[in-house]
């Protein structure tokens, strides 16, 4: 590892955390991508399943999926929109908010077996987003950092 480069440390340490991380949600019906939603919902409220899946920016398709997971689990709720019968919005359940709690501890426990502190790695990492993200213009690129949608 001595030699690695810096995105590969990176792009690893993000996929032993989220593997991780998978293992400890599936007990509660919820994994990475589900808790993403959950959060965006928490935050967000009640929206369409398009308007979720350009937040979280994935495909509908694949929204849908972790959509149909969620609401098995009583996480979620999907009613047909009043003001357009194709699409459906999605709310969060008591359910729902009690798992993203959940997942909140489940985390910090994941990070609580390594030898740093969780809190300073947090500060650091998003730093480094900030900062690389400030070199791009892209509204996109923007978008991704402020947690808004795209337009």
């Amino acid at each position: 590892m001595d030699r690695w480069p810096t995105g590969r440390l990176l792009s690893t340490a993000a996929r032993l955390v989220e593997h991780s991380w998978n293992e400890k949600l599936g007990a509660i019906g919820l994994t990475h991508a589900g808790v993403i939603a959950i959060e965006v919902l928490a935050a967000q409220g009640p929206m369409t399943q398009a308007q979720l899946a350009q937040f979280v920016r994935v495909q509908a398709q694949t929204m849908g999926k972790t959509l149909t997971r969620l609401e098995a689990h009583g996480h979620i709720a999907r009613v047909r929109s009043t003001s357009d019968r194709r699409s459906q919005v999605v709310s969060l359940t008591d359910s729902g908010r009690e798992a993203a709690a959940a997942a909140v501890e489940m985390e910090r426990s994941v990070l609580a077996a390594a030898t740093i502190d969780p809190d300073l790695l947090r500060h650091e990492l998003q730093a480094v987003v900030r900062e690389l993200a400030s070199q791009f213009s892209s509204p996109a690129t923007r978008a991704l950092v402020d947690g808004s949608p795209l337009s």
